[in-house]
């Protein structure tokens, strides 16, 4: 497993909690943060599951 597949699902979860943080506290900043780490994390997983698919792992 390549580490920014590692790196991207721990980015989702942290954007997960920021987004219901946000949403809890009526926070739209913190919740808009949340929304893009999440984006950002699910890109870099991409990135990490293309870099393993060239592997051919």
């Amino acid at each position: 497993m390549d580490k920014d597949r590692i790196k991207g699902s721990a980015q989702q979860a942290k954007g997960t909690v920021k987004e219901a943080a946000g949403k809890a506290t009526g926070d739209a900043r913190l919740k808009a943060e949340g929304k893009a780490d999440k984006a950002a994390g699910k890109v870099q997983n991409a990135v990490g599951g293309l870099k393993d698919a060239l592997r051919g792992k």
